[in-house]
């Protein structure tokens, strides 16, 4: 299984990375949206999950979150938003869209394993 990272930070995917290795799996990485799309038209079904930044040049994670959820090729990958945008009616907007689960930065490695693991459950 693979799990694909977009964030237009390096730093961030960099952590991400860390700790998709240390439950063992794949990891794949994209610094927007449109290069996410890209990159799933190719591998989408390896992706097991995708961490999704919001804010992000070129194509944002909401409006790709939405795209995702609107293609049936990738409508079913789990979706977790991993990013600053801490709005209230944002966060409940993207739950709606289809994020399965939302993570706030910053955040520790503990968190975020922990909620990768809700999102793919514990039987990878």
């Amino acid at each position: 299984m693979k799990i694909l990272s977009v964030d237009d930070s390096t730093i961030v995917r960099k952590i991400i990375r860390g700790s998709v290795e240390v439950l063992g799996l794949d990891f794949l990485e994209a610094g927007d949206g449109a290069e996410a799309l890209a990159i799933l038209s190719k591998q989408h079904q390896e992706v097991g999950l995708i961490l999704l930044d919001w804010n992000m040049p070129v194509l944002d994670g909401f409006s790709t979150l939405k795209m995702l959820k609107a293609d049936d090729r990738f409508k079913n990958i789990p979706v977790m938003m991993v990013t600053t945008e801490g709005e209230k009616n944002n966060i409940v907007e993207a739950i709606k869209m289809g994020a399965k689960h939302y993570l706030t930065k910053p955040f520790t490695p503990e968190d975020l394993t922990s909620r990768m693991l809700e999102c793919i459950g514990t039987t990878f």
